[in-house]
């Protein structure tokens, strides 16, 4: 089962993977078409009304496939009428378009309707609602509300593209397998669909409605899913400059809070604090003026900086990257223990903190960024190759109740149920301080998306970063990168690919 946000994430990954929208689009034209004709006796009259979307562009492709069918030896023929609710020049998508221009050169009986009050429903046997897909839900606006009015009064066979226009797809919580908990059928199944031809696999919710559900396979190939790609950084892209990360860390090492306070600010994130003991404070504000250093006594993190760090990062909603630079002394340790137990927010837990995390109980939202090493020391397998222990690093994150995002070559990040590769970047990344770059990355992610879904956006926008400037550079394996060169880049991938 999939949602229609993830679905759309898929696509896209897809698309990355060298699949088109427009192969995909004639595949799902071409399963409605089938759906058709298994329904429909020959000579059938058929209506296929679609929106300006991409669930149109599929409707056009359907239409194309079953008006001409006269020309196939042993297929039913069928009369086929196509109602465009819009001006044609208003379709949206190009590959949309393009379908619809297809059905206009080859003389099919293809209308606009411009006004919903000219709208009129032909006699048909069957109905096709092509009008809109996951991607919109809710109350139907006009033309669509009177159409799928007439649709549900018409006697025809009303076969829906993906999900019934109107249909909720992207909460499953909304839809339960007791149809008494349900909202009523009408206000899920406003066209009153009597087979759902959905894509790829099963929605949410469509098991509970009144009709059989096809899942047609439409060539996306498995990979699209296991491998993190440009679709899941839409996933978790935000969408506006708000939130503060709040980076715990320093004190033996200076460099690495500081990157991954200036990845936040890079990500989205409206401030970036750190706490820092006072003896390195200075130098960590001198990497950049943008952050905010809070310096406290001392030269390493202990337990008597707990309260008022707590206080800080309950206080002011801070997402928290905890570890950048911390060391290894005990007393910094025991304080990393003690903070994690008692704080309730978001946190990205990396570097030497990561080691104390199996010991403690916590009602924190947390995910943790280790790398093979640091993995190791966490309960997980002694591996070069984190993608062939893609399993055990899974169960890791099951006993943890944590998500883990594994860096390596290829990272592996997992919630413990959902596991997904990243197999972006380059050798170059290898150089110290990359990893800090990705705490501050999903630290931002983690402001807005679900914990799971920030850790592979954060994962595949790091790794691009590295592509990018790599290519830019003239030297594919990015060999003399700096972790601080990366910085520049994040904006580029996180928004610029997020939205491809």
């Amino acid at each position: 089962m999939i949602t229609g946000e993830r679905m759309a994430a898929v696509d896209a990954n897809a698309a990355a993977l060298g699949v088109t929208q427009a192969q995909l689009m004639e595949s799902s034209g071409n399963a409605v078409a089938r759906t058709v004709r298994d329904v429909a006796p020959d000579g059938a009259t058929v209506a296929v009304v679609a929106g300006r979307g991409n669930n149109g562009g599929d409707g056009f492709v359907a239409a194309r496939f079953l008006d001409g069918t006269e020309n196939v030896a042993d297929e039913p023929t069928f009369d086929v009428t196509t109602l465009l609710l819009g001006r044609a020049d208003r379709i949206g998508t190009e590959i949309a378009r393009r379908n619809w221009d297809a059905l206009v050169a080859a003389d099919a009986d293809a209308r606009e309707v411009t006004d919903s009050a000219t709208f009129s429903l032909p006699d048909a046997d069957v109905v096709v609602d092509a009008m809109l897909g996951t991607g919109v839900s809710g109350d139907l606006r006009e033309p669509a509300a009177t159409a799928a009015e007439a649709i549900a009064d018409a006697p025809a066979t009303v076969i829906s593209v993906d999900v019934p226009s109107g249909f909720d797809a992207n909460d499953p919580g909304e839809h339960s397998s007791d149809p008494d908990e349900n909202e009523s059928d009408d206000a899920r199944n406003p066209v009153d669909a009597d087979h759902v031809v959905t894509f790829h696999d099963t929605k949410p919710g469509l098991e509970a409605l009144d009709a059989e559900v096809t899942v047609a396979d439409i060539g996306i190939p498995a990979a699209a899913e296991r491998y993190v790609g440009p679709g899941d950084v839409s996933l978790a892209e935000p969408a506006d400059r708000s939130g503060r990360a709040y980076v715990i860390g320093g004190g033996p090492y200076t460099g690495a809070p500081a990157l991954a306070a200036q990845a936040a600010l890079r990500a989205g994130m409206e401030l970036s604090f750190v706490a820092a003991p006072d003896a390195v404070a200075s130098q960590i504000q001198g990497y950049a003026e943008d952050l905010i250093v809070q310096p406290y006594a001392g030269e390493h993190l202990t337990t008597d900086e707990v309260d008022g760090l707590l206080e800080s990062a309950e206080g002011y909603d801070n997402v928290v990257v905890f570890g950048p630079g911390l060391g290894r002394a005990e007393e910094s340790l025991e304080a990393a223990r003690e903070f994690l137990s008692a704080y309730t927010g978001l946190a990205v837990v990396d570097a030497e903190a990561l080691a104390v995390v199996p010991e403690i109980e916590t009602d924190a939202t947390l995910v943790c960024t280790p790398n093979r090493g640091e993995l190791a020391l966490m309960g997980g397998p002694e591996t070069d190759d984190l993608r062939e222990s893609a399993g055990d690093i899974e169960s890791v994150a099951a006993d943890l109740g944590h998500v883990v995002l594994a860096k390596g070559v290829d990272d592996v990040i997992t919630d413990g149920e959902r596991t997904r590769v990243c197999r972006v970047g380059v050798p170059g990344m290898a150089v110290g301080g990359t990893g800090d770059l990705l705490a501050g990355i999903t630290a931002a992610l983690l402001e807005d998306a679900e914990p799971f879904e920030a850790a592979c956006a954060a994962a595949y926008v790091n790794g691009r970063v590295g592509e990018r400037l790599a290519e830019r550079w003239g030297h594919g394996d990015g060999l003399g990168i700096t972790a601080s060169d990366l910085l520049t880049e994040i904006p580029g991938v996180l928004w610029g690919e997020g939205d491809g």
